[in-house]
């Protein structure tokens, strides 16, 4: 039987033995369409995606699953469900494993216990704020619409804002009375306890007497993913220079500012069919765009964006546009947030408005259509926004300049796609007059700086790049594929003849000696090539180690390693039937030794490499492009053409030297 543990999530809390806010975390972390790619293959059709089923054999695919609404259902054999369920029934396994094995694969830690009466105790205690913040919520939004005094300042202060009825109910906006605890009062009077309105925010203790943190002000009800109200924003209507003009329920047990974009339960279906989020900063500028039939629009609610929020984002689109406000100070602020949006591969645009508006009132200024074809003549890309803006700053400043191209890399270092950071990298450098090579090798650099030892970055068998934790593998990888035949050619190289000289000291140019592992170590580096066998990464990573230490490895380095696997490998390769390389033999030049022909060999190798590489990414876009619509397409062909021409210089390097 398939069980849905959003709506009955209760059920399993006590015998699951994972905290409650943990299982929240990770049901609302699991995107369902990235959980069933894991397994199957799916395409977009529509604002959904269909697949050959798992759980039957079937040629017509009849696997539906819904990003918006977060399901799987396959009309052939019945099945359905959460990311969760999805897991449980692919996998056979628990709802408490399925749990454990969603929470692996979004790094969310799970620290098993046996559920204590404490623990009942405090998820009776979320409860009971979420039933507070309901009864809140009715009480403001009836002393808005009902209660004079709210018709009277509340609904009056709305309407001149230009907001109408629809809007306002849709986002259950309120007014709290201009006393000091009239909410508290009606909440005590209806059963509600004074500890879970101190613990909500909405009731504030001093000494014996309790007071509303909310008097005399719009209410701005703020909802969970699944369209709870777990906060309140306020906005005074007085004034008083003294008096904060925006007040917010404080973190709590169900509140954490961090995690929740404003306006996200009403806009998650429009960004689905819309593929595209617009991110704002207020509550008003939301309200202003859904008025307008713009509905796929959150708000970071004035707070700096975080990682969490964007991963909320990227759960329903990977296009995000950024609405700024017209003022130049506001702008420059808010870029310093986007780099987050890029570092999870997001597609990031720019709107800034005419100086004065911003998206609210530009929004009651136009009609929707004229809001639609402004963003779409005006939007910029983000990246190549932000190098003109910056570029123009600078003017003629070297300092500022300088700073401002650090800047500018910084934030492309970020792109976890290397295509698509090459495309930017030349774009840049277009606009900046600076060679793309300074701008690749700073932005390897940074990138480098900040991966560390965190990440183990793999290629899969057809090629293409993908981040797995860092683990080490138990057992050698036998050369059984031509990805694994390259890196292994590499290594052996390494093991042999690292240490010995590639190019001598040039007298004339002043370039120092090259040894064969510099060669290596830095082709790799520079182009950002990983292998695909953790063990040979580990052997780059020290030769690297060793290279900045002003050393280089000899045949003992690792044949004598204290890592067992890594001696097994290095005692394999340096074995007799490896003196001469496969590439050599081929052209059957026994004449010379290895080591004679090490000047033509290593650079050959890492060519092989590299071209190996290009070819697999051009069939893997040449694949893309074919299901592509027209706006991914753009991109995909950028891609394919700088594949292309790197494969065709590649081609030319090679000649006719290795015939792999």
């Amino acid at each position: 039987m398939i069980l849905f543990p959003r709506k009955g999530v209760n059920q399993f809390i006590y015998n699951s033995m994972i905290d409650p806010s943990t299982i929240e975390r990770i049901i609302d972390t699991a995107e369902i369409t990235d959980v069933v790619q894991d397994f199957i293959t799916l395409k977009k059709r529509g604002v959904n995606y269909i697949g050959l089923c798992p759980f039957h054999n079937e040629k017509t695919p009849s696997f539906t699953v819904s990003p918006s609404k977060g399901i799987f259902k396959c009309f052939g054999c019945g099945k359905g469900g959460n990311a969760v369920n999805f897991v449980m029934e692919h996998e056979h396994i628990s709802w408490k494993d399925a749990l454990k094995f969603l929470a692996k694969k979004y790094g969310i830690e799970i620290i098993e216990k046996e559920t204590t009466d404490e623990e009942k105790e405090k998820h009776d205690e979320r409860e009971s704020m979420l039933l507070v913040t309901g009864f809140a919520q009715k009480f403001y939004t009836d002393n808005l619409i009902k209660n004079d005094e709210g018709l009277a300042i509340g609904m009056e202060y709305l309407k001149e804002r230009g907001f109408r009825r629809p809007v306002i109910d849709k986002f259950q906006l309120g007014y709290s009375p201009d006393s000091w605890d009239s909410l508290t009062k009606e909440a005590l009077k209806n059963g509600y306890k004074t500890e879970f309105l101190e613990k909500t925010g909405l009731t504030i203790k001093k000494g014996e007497r309790l007071f509303d943190r909310f008097n005399g002000r719009i209410i701005f009800p703020i909802h969970s993913l699944s369209g709870k109200v777990i906060a309140f924003g306020a906005r005074t209507l007085k004034q008083d220079k003294n008096t904060a003009k925006y007040l917010n329920s404080p973190e709590s047990e169900i509140y954490h500012k961090s995690r929740i974009l404003y306006g996200l339960s009403f806009a998650r279906r429009s960004m689905v069919q819309n593929d595209k989020c617009f991110l704002v900063e207020g509550y008003t500028d939301v309200l202003s765009l859904h008025q307008s039939g713009i509905e796929n629009v959150v708000a970071s609610s004035g707070t700096s964006l975080t990682a969490d929020q964007v991963r909320l984002i990227k759960r329903f689109t990977k296009n995000i546009t950024i609405l700024y406000d017209g003022d130049e100070a506001g702008l420059k602020a808010s870029l310093r947030g986007v780099d987050l949006i890029l570092e999870e591969g997001m597609n990031v645009k720019v709107l800034t408005f005419p100086e004065g508006e911003d998206p609210d009132s530009f929004a009651r200024k136009t009609s929707s259509e004229q809001f639609i074809e402004y963003i779409s003549k005006n939007e910029l890309d983000f990246v190549l926004f932000k190098t003109r803006l910056l570029n123009e700053e600078a003017n003629s400043d070297p300092v500022k300049k300088s700073m401002m191209i650090s800047d500018i890399v910084r934030s492309v270092a970020k792109i976890p796609d290397r295509i698509t950071r090459m495309v930017y990298i030349k774009e840049c450098a277009g606009i900046l007059k600076i060679e793309e090579k300074t701008l690749y090798a700073e932005a390897h650099e940074i990138r480098r700086r900040s991966a560390g030892k965190k990440l183990d970055y793999r290629y899969n068998d057809q090629g293409f790049k993908s981040e797995k934790p860092a683990t080490q593998s138990t057992s050698q990888v036998k050369p059984n594929s031509e990805r694994e035949l390259h890196e292994r050619e590499i290594i052996r190289l390494l093991i042999n003849h690292g240490g010995r000289e590639l190019f001598p000291f040039n007298e004339k140019t002043g370039e120092k000696e090259l040894k064969v592992a510099e060669f290596i170590v830095n082709e790799l580096e520079r182009d950002e090539l990983i292998l695909s066998n953790t063990i040979y990464n580990s052997i780059i990573s020290e030769c690297r180690t060793l290279i900045d230490n002003n050393q280089f490895p000899t045949e003992k380095s690792f044949a004598n390693h204290s890592n067992i696997l890594i001696s097994h490998i290095a005692a394999d390769m340096l074995s007799s039937s490896y003196d001469i390389s496969r590439i050599w033999k081929r052209k059957e030049a026994y004449v010379e030794t290895e080591e004679e022909k090490l000047k033509e060999l290593v650079p050959a190798t890492i060519l092989a490499f590299k071209s190996f590489l290009v070819r697999q990414e051009l069939k893997d876009t040449e694949e893309k492009l074919r299901e592509a619509d027209s706006e991914e397409s753009v991109l995909l062909q950028q891609r394919y053409m700088i594949l292309k021409t790197a494969n065709i210089q590649l081609a030319k390097q090679l000649g006719n030297r290795i015939v792999f």
